[in-house]
């Protein structure tokens, strides 16, 4: 009988109290379930109501019977009927089970449920003495037993502490992370929105969703260190993609005027708050367009995702309240410079004269001792001291040629490119630029590319001899972007490390 399988377990009222054992106990009772004949993993249960349902229906219908499924998040059991709260994706709900209107083995098998089982219910609704909404069981059936205890808030010396307080062991392990953190959960579901309201803006501006291949020959569209793996049939090397750019603009070439992909990125580098090996990209082309109706899809996409999920186009970010209303601020990536460290440089200066500009300032020595040019003084000068003051939305342009390789010149002053990247809190969220069409242009930046990788002088990048055939049969001028999907979510969760927008980032091996 259940009642003698339980009786060695009628001490155990509320598992924020119990032993460390807990496991070896719950496996006990697995067992004992499968003994007595119950299936502690159904194959099916049919809801039909969600618990936020519930808490908004009237009284008046109160006689009808519901169907909810949920997860055990707290348990009181009071000799001949106990009270649980059950959660669902909507929310939590109260449920009340007493052994006069349960049979007896049934109430035995619910008094002895635990935290984290998955349960399936039946019943009716009334408000409790102090209003609180309640289902009313008149059965309910154990759908998956939940074997590991969950994380809960204890209290130790007064203080209130969170048992999975571990970050390290939150990202391992997301869908605990998920089960305890209901605002975890919630990111996530943003972040899901994000994304499909860019298809939405997009696809109603005329623009087609495409893939590329995620396997290059040719690890092509960015300077960026790729993973390499090796194909058996076909005894070749490939790479995992670093970028989808230059498959989507031989589209172009071949005839479609607006096309984008929300596409998984691999880069073999390193791992930090706002970067992983892993990560998701949306990049638009649009022929016949430039960096000034990239500028003005940036801007619109973006306060038309805030608006759409916050309601409101001004949000908190960490300290900061951040204003994505337009018209963004605009700056030069020289000017930039200028205002942020006083220093003004100029493409005419050496190389040593521009590490002393940048002495000056306190740039890492270290940084500046590895700069082999004047543009990498400059580089390195603009990430340190200039990104983490560009707090609100802003659009710098004018960047150097030598570090856009793939972005028009400017007609005016060849040394720099119709390019701009967007900055908000600190860091960078979207790039973009008029695409360079001219294959003779591009073969020469390309080779450029190539030896600077070679000299060990920069990342540098690949010859993709196959692409410049394509823009030979004329690519049209257009305007192409890229923005960073992990990036927008921390912005728009008030996230502070991108490993907070990706469901499972990158961690070393756990040895389980």
């Amino acid at each position: 009988m259940i009642s003698e399988i339980f009786a060695v377990m009628n001490n155990i009222q509320n598992e924020s109290h119990e032993e460390p054992d807990l496991y070896e106990t719950r496996l006990a009772k697995l067992k004992d379930l499968l003994n007595s004949g119950i299936n502690p993993y159904v194959n099916s249960f049919h809801r039909k109501h969600l618990s936020a349902e519930l808490l908004a229906i009237k009284e008046d219908q109160f006689s009808e019977e519901f169907i909810i499924a949920g997860r055990i998040r707290s348990k009181r059991i009071m000799g001949k009927a106990g009270f649980m709260d059950l959660e669902d994706e909507t929310g939590r709900i109260q449920i009340y089970g007493a052994s006069k209107e349960l049979s007896g083995e049934n109430y035995e098998i619910f008094k002895h449920l635990d935290l984290g089982d998955i349960i399936g219910v039946r019943g009716t609704l009334f408000n409790t003495k102090t209003g609180q909404r309640t289902v009313r069981l008149n059965e309910f059936l154990l759908l998956a037993k939940c074997i590991r205890p969950l994380p809960v808030v204890k209290e130790a010396e007064g203080k209130v502490f969170d048992a999975f307080s571990d970050k390290e062991q939150r990202y391992r392990m997301r869908y605990v992370d998920m089960i305890v953190n209901s605002d975890v959960r919630e990111n996530f579901i943003i972040r899901s929105k994000i994304i499909s309201e860019i298809r939405a803006f997009l696809t109603e501006r005329g623009f087609l969703e495409v893939e590329t291949p995620m396997m290059h020959t040719i690890p092509g569209g960015a300077a960026a260190k790729p993973f390499q793996t090796h194909h058996n049939a076909m005894d070749m090397e490939l790479y995992l993609r670093i970028a989808p750019e230059l498959y989507l603009k031989r589209l172009l070439v071949g005839g479609m005027p607006k096309v984008f992909e929300l596409n998984r990125n691999f880069r073999n580098e390193g791992i930090s708050y706002k970067h992983n090996p892993e990560f998701t990209m949306l990049e638009l082309y649009e022929a016949y367009g430039d960096m000034k109706s990239m500028m003005e899809i940036c801007e619109t996409m973006m306060h038309h995702l805030v608006m759409k999920i916050h309601k409101t186009d001004e949000i908190p970010y960490e300290d900061k309240s951040i204003k994505l209303a337009a018209p963004w601020a605009r700056l030069t990536y020289f000017g930039a410079i200028e205002k942020f460290t006083g220093v003004k440089f100029d493409p005419s200066m050496d190389l040593n004269t521009a590490k002393d500009h940048a002495k000056k300032i306190k740039v890492d020595k270290e940084v500046l001792n590895k700069c082999m040019t004047f543009w990498d003084v400059v580089e390195t000068v603009f990430d340190e001291k200039v990104e983490s003051e560009l707090v609100q939305p802003t659009f710098i342009t004018e960047y150097p040629r030598s570090i856009s390789p793939l972005a028009k010149s400017m007609p005016e002053n060849p040394d720099f490119t119709e390019r701009f990247e967007v900055f908000v809190a600190g860091r960078e969220v979207a790039n973009a630029f008029s695409e360079l069409n001219d294959p003779f242009d591009q073969k020469k930046r390309f080779e450029e590319q190539v030896r600077l990788r070679e000299t060990g002088e920069g990342e540098g990048g690949y010859m993709d001899l196959d692409y410049i055939r394509a823009l030979e049969y004329g690519m049209p001028p257009a305007g192409g972007m890229g923005i960073g999907i992990d990036r927008i979510a921390m912005l728009l969760t008030n996230s502070h490390t991108i490993k907070d927008t990706i469901l499972f980032p990158l961690m070393r091996p756990e040895e389980l």
